[in-house]
């Protein structure tokens, strides 16, 4: 484990190699305890820089056994060696030279999961960001890119099938029961893209020919006896192969395109040139054991993947700081791929909940960065919301503000321009300008600044003038380390809606530029006047959330409730119910700190029934309209003081408020919404159910809600319904009959499927109050759960500390203590988890008082444990800052 060096990596001190590694020969012969790794690094000296610069190569933990140059082995005083670094003190004066390097790794000892390691009798490799290092002495850095071959030598018996990235040029049978395979890829890439795996596993097999006739070998490999869930996978991987030759023209470039699945990973899956690895949760996957929440991720996270091999691949960044080069600009390939999959206003709207649920707190917190942040101690903690959410908005707002047509020709010659090199966001924006003609330095800013800019409006309408007038002034709150900011261009989508619910027209426009529905936002302050409107329209901001901002609007309720009836704009309409909801919330968490009992208008509960019962909307737009504000978005707006309890019992009465009034139409609506065929995967049918779902969520508060929930979880005939009614089950009636019975079914079900039993732990760990601290406690003990392995570490300790406000946020602190506790057992293994889970505490400043002093002693208690981290302290010091 690397400890912390205090070392701070600057954007502004990025400077090219001395030399370059045009190609790479690795030799893994595999053992768990003793894996030998041959490396022969073909060197090149950077043109113009001076012989003999010596050659400095990364490492991490590594045992040296010999190095040679030319064939000829080094004398120990002309190289110096330590675990994490290899000089080469005189390198020969030629230009070009071979390097050859032997090391000693253990696999089976990696609890860390990154570079190489076993995870269920399987070798598989992590190298991005920085795991290469942990397999061989290497310029380990993105902008070095090299052709590689690979060959893996194993026992058959113990990996009887052995892959890497690219091609399968050669294999066969060595002595004593040993054999071998060799993979060579052609296109250059940078270290962290190398993968390797090896051991026994089953394979579904499948092919896609390519837009210009090319035959292509899918494969995509699983536990054995597995090979049933990857199913949905095979299919999510051949139409994203198409979809991205349709809308973006790229085709795939290898003859094989293959997918791993492994229980033991830190994220969710990874981008390896043409071997892509992924956690098992996001591949395997059927109506028993899947949700239609996991059936929708594999299909985007397959996407993203597979759309790296352009976005990330054949083009990647040239440093770490441009992480959103890749990540963002992926995310938004993925995004608008699940979007025409699928619905693209309720995509739409999930992508800007976890927009908000989890970037707004990030650029609000003392963990804000930039997109493109400029600087870092440890690059594993910026693979954020910010870089990856909020980095794919910023792509999306390139589109808003070119047009389609523009915005593709600019993708086009951003691959034709950069194919095979590391890029930069400079390169990226350049051919933008290019083909366009704009000038984006202003709008470069949101790669640049941190925060969340935040924009004020206000409207007025003369009669008899005739003119409507729109007031509208930007600014961004300070963030760590840059209080004063500049001004943004923000393109704002808006529309006036009539009385009649129609489009309103203007004759003319002045104050900004306004164009294809578009208000650009440049300056402070912006007086946009419409002339030739006789009379007061609505107005309908942010559609379709046209940019990540925060709106301040003047507008009166009644506007709010004709819009969220009547605006064509789907996402704006979401928005308008969505706001009064959290006024409503607000209103009602303010009259309980008073000791008030909380009270709603009718009229909310009213617009909440018409909106469930209205059958021109799709059933999965109306489930995530009727699904109220979070806790932690509730405490986001409220923004200080923050009493979890009482904006939990807020929540709680208006979801009683609504439930009870709508008593008889929710019924109803839950009995016509029974599946009657077949499952099926697809939109509308996990639209029906989603639908369903939300609405026995409300009927569970009413009288009898304990044995609906538990006739729904008999009945039952997919894990989506079946997970829906345990949760209802657990969290509106904890400690029940019916829970406790239900649970305790659920477990002996699935006791043997971990994916599954992570649903359980996490049912769990999301139960509202005070006792699920020690519930948690006590599933740590249970058998099923592994501290070492990241599924069941986020699925008990990740959903208890993000996702239950009031047990995490017991007021006598016990809730920190066991997550502190737990953080530093992570961080032993797995630095990198503990680090992602450090996160949770980001908001503490927040709290209302008592609460915030027990949650900085948390972060204090891990701060000053001994050996901490580089990926741990980096967080917890940033977040205490």
């Amino acid at each position: 484990m690397r400890t912390d060096t205090g070392h701070v990596f600057k954007l502004e001190d990025y400077r090219a190699s001395d030399y370059l590694i045009p190609a790479t020969s690795l030799d893994f012969r595999l053992s768990p305890d003793a894996t030998h790794v041959t490396a022969l690094l073909t060197i090149e000296r950077r043109e113009g820089v001076a012989a003999p610069a010596p050659l400095v190569l990364d490492g991490d933990g590594l045992t040296l056994l010999g190095v040679a140059i030319d064939g000829q082995a080094l004398s120990a005083s002309d190289y110096e060696a330590t675990p994490d670094r290899l000089t080469i003190l005189k390198p020969p004066a030629t230009r070009r030279f071979e390097l050859r390097l032997e090391t000693e790794i253990a696999p089976s000892r990696n609890e860390a999961l990154m570079g190489l390691y076993r995870s269920n009798n399987v070798y598989c490799t992590q190298c991005e960001a920085e795991g290469f290092r942990r397999i061989t002495y290497f310029l380990d850095r993105p902008d070095i890119l090299s052709v590689y071959t690979v060959r893996i030598e194993a026992p058959h018996n113990e990996a009887p099938l052995l892959l890497s990235n690219g091609n399968p040029v050669e294999r066969g049978a060595l002595a004593n029961g040993r054999h071998y395979a060799i993979w060579h890829d052609p296109f250059p890439k940078p270290s962290y893209l190398l993968a390797l795996v090896a051991g026994a596993l089953g394979k579904v097999a499948g092919s896609f020919t390519t837009m210009s006739g090319r035959e292509v070998e899918l494969g995509i490999y699983v536990e054995p006896g597995k090979e049933r869930l990857a199913g949905y996978a095979m299919d999510a991987l051949k139409r994203s192969m198409k979809w991205d030759e349709d809308a973006f023209g790229r085709e795939y470039d290898l003859d094989v395109f293959n997918i791993v699945a492994v229980s033991d990973f830190n994220m969710g899956a990874m981008e390896n040139k043409g071997l892509n690895v992924f956690n098992d949760k996001y591949v395997l996957a059927d109506e028993e054991t899947a949700t239609d929440a996991d059936f929708a991720n594999i299909e985007a996270i397959i996407a993203h993947e597979y759309f790296h091999n352009w976005t990330g691949n054949r083009i990647t960044c040239r440093d770490w700081f441009q992480l959103c080069l890749k990540e963002g600009l992926t995310v938004y390939r993925d995004h608008e791929f699940s979007a025409d999959q699928r619905s693209r206003a309720v995509k739409r709207i999930a992508e800007v909940r976890t927009l908000r649920a989890h970037q707004f707190p990030e650029d609000q917190g003392p963990l804000a960065h930039p997109v493109r942040p400029r600087r870092y101690r440890e690059i594993n903690n910026f693979y954020t919301a910010t870089v990856y959410e909020k980095g794919s908005e910023v792509v999306r707002m390139i589109r808003t503000i070119l047009g389609p047509e523009t915005f593709r020709a600019g993708m086009d010659l951003y691959f034709e321009r950069h194919d095979g090199e590391a890029a930069t966001i400079e390169d990226f924006l350049k051919v933008f300008e290019d083909v366009s003609g704009r000038d984006l330095a202003q709008f470069a800013l949101w790669y640049h600044q941190a925060g969340t800019p935040n924009l004020t409006v206000s409207s007025a309408h003369n009669a008899a003038a005739k003119e409507f007038t729109l007031e509208i002034e930007q600014s961004v709150p300070p963030t760590p380390s840059e209080s004063r900011k500049r001004l943004m261009h923000i393109p704002l989508a808006f529309g006036l809606v009539g009385a009649d619910g129609k489009p309103v027209a203007w004759d003319s426009v002045e104050g900004a530029t306004v164009d294809d529905g578009v208000i650009h936002i440049r300056k402070r302050r912006h007086t946009v006047r419409f002339s030739g409107i006789s009379e007061r329209p609505s107005v309908s901001l942010n559609r379709g959330f046209s940019a990540p901002i925060t709106l301040s609007v003047q507008q009166k309720p009644d506007d709010q409730f004709f819009l969220a009836a009547h605006d064509s704009d789907a996402f704006s309409r979401w928005q308008a119910f969505n706001t009064l909801l959290t006024d409503a919330l607000i209103a009602a968490f303010r009259q309980i700190l008073g000791g008030k009992q909380p009270a709603f208008a009718g009229r909310l509960a009213e617009l909440a029934g018409r909106i469930a019962g209205d059958e021109t909307l799709e059933p999965a737009y109306r489930a995530l309209a009727l699904a109220l504000p979070g806790e932690a978005d509730i405490a986001r707006d409220i923004g200080k003081g923050i009493d979890p309890d009482a904006i939990f019992a807020a929540r709680e009465a208006l979801a009683r408020a609504i439930a009870e009034a709508n008593r008889a139409a929710f019924s109803a609506l839950y009995d016509s919404l029974v599946d009657k065929g077949p499952f099926s995967p697809d939109a509308a049918s996990a639209g029906r159910r989603a639908l369903r779902n939300i609405l026995l969520d409300y009927l569970a508060l009413l009288p009898g809600g304990a044995g609906l929930a538990a006739r729904h979880f008999a009945a039952a005939t997919n894990m989506t319904d079946r997970a829906a009614a345990l949760a209802v089950l657990a969290h509106r009636h904890p400690g029940t009959a019916e829970a406790e019975e239900a649970l305790a079914a659920f477990e002996a079900r699935y006791r043997g499927d971990a994916l599954v039993l992570d649903k359980w732990f996490q049912i769990q760990a999301g139960v509202p109050g005070a006792r699920t601290v020690d519930k948690v406690r006590e599933l740590m003990r249970h058998p099923a759960f592994s501290i070492a392995n990241p599924n069941r570490v986020r699925s008990l300790i990740g959903t208890f500390s993000s996702a239950n406000q009031t047990g995490f946020h017991r007021p006598d602190g016990e809730g920190y203590r066991l997550f502190a506790e737990t953080v530093l057992e992570v961080e032993k293994r797995n630095p990198q988890v503990a680090a992602r889970l450090a996160t949770a505490l980001r908001s503490w400043r927040s709290l209302e008082p008592g609460r915030q002093a027990k949650a900085r002693q948390a972060l204090l208690d891990m701060a000053k444990a001994e050996n901490l981290s580089a990926d741990l302290r980096d967080i917890v010091e940033r977040t205490l800052a």
